[in-house]
């Protein structure tokens, strides 16, 4: 692994930790795992295993699905500036939009974050 691949891996780990944090803090349950890459521009995270809470498993069992995803698309708009925010500190880069998709079977969301352009060091005469 290379010094960039490495630095990468450890920023994808931290940054998956934030984000399993803020989502169990935000929702009272969290996911079993966060898988989190790291390309050019994006930044993509899969929160798997999601815990669902109770009143979602009824909804889930009474045949409204997608009552509980229409309420997780909701609260993940709310919650996403703590997300932008984790993925700003970890990144150092402005993330410019924000896509979250959740699947009940099986429970995981995936979220997808485009950065901004990259702050170019200007080096004196250049």
């Amino acid at each position: 692994m290379t010094d960039g691949q490495s630095s990468n891996h450890s920023i994808a780990e931290r940054l998956g930790e934030e984000l399993l944090r803020i989502h169990q803090e935000s929702y009272g349950k969290g996911a079993g795992r966060a898988d989190v890459t790291l390309k050019e521009d994006v930044v993509y995270c899969m929160l798997d295993d999601l815990e669902l809470l109770p009143q979602e498993e009824l909804l889930i069992d009474s045949g409204r699905s997608g009552a509980v995803i229409e309420l997780r698309t909701t609260y993940e708009q709310a919650i996403e500036s703590a997300f932008r925010a984790a993925v700003e500190r970890a990144t150092g880069r402005r993330v410019v939009s924000f896509a979250s998709i959740t699947n009940l079977s099986p429970a995981y969301a995936v979220e997808i974050f485009r950065l901004g352009p990259r702050r170019e060091s200007r080096l004196p005469g250049g």
